[in-house]
């Protein structure tokens, strides 16, 4: 019983502090982490996900808590929240199909940078801005962040063990 509560509250410390560093980097560099032209770099830590099944929980938490200062308010909590869950668990289940780290952390790159079309959607719909412009300035702001992304979990995976 004691064994169970104790991997619990490990578990629950880790979301914990995966949720804290994303919206803590989201913060930090707020006035580039929202808009058509964003670079948010906390969007790196969605490589996290082809670790362990916990980071897609932490990932989405971090990303509603860090959209309540969203100039798109509710619809970006909610809807930039669904991205985020929805892109990093395609991340994770596809990601298990290859052993390599790098593999992996590609297939997450290519699957996140895709789905930033759901942040497009909505800033097509809120602001009136063009669709296929403004999907475009997204996900170039989401590959530069998951390229950076990519490089600092690669080198921490290989001192941290993030699948346990």
């Amino acid at each position: 019983m004691v064994d169970k509560v104790a991997h619990n509250t490990l578990e629950l410390t880790k979301i914990a502090v995966v949720a804290a560093l994303y919206v803590a980097v989201t913060l930090l560099i707020a006035p580039l982490s929202y808009g058509a032209i964003q670079l948010r770099l906390a969007e790196g830590f969605n490589h996290l996900a082809v670790f362990n099944k916990r980071y897609i929980i932490a990932l989405t938490i971090g990303c509603a808590l860090a959209n309540i200062v969203s100039p798109l308010g509710i619809i970006d909590i909610i809807f930039g929240s669904l991205g985020t869950l929805v892109m990093t668990s395609l991340s994770y289940f596809i990601a298990k199909r290859f052993k390599s780290v790098a593999a992996r952390l590609m297939t997450s790159t290519i699957i996140c940078t895709l789905m930033t079309f759901s942040v497009a959607l909505e800033l097509m719909v809120v602001n009136k801005l063009p669709f296929w412009p403004t999907y475009g300035t997204v996900a170039l702001g989401e590959f530069v962040s998951l390229l950076i992304g990519a490089v600092v979990i690669y080198v921490v995976q290989k001192r941290v063990a993030l699948s346990d």
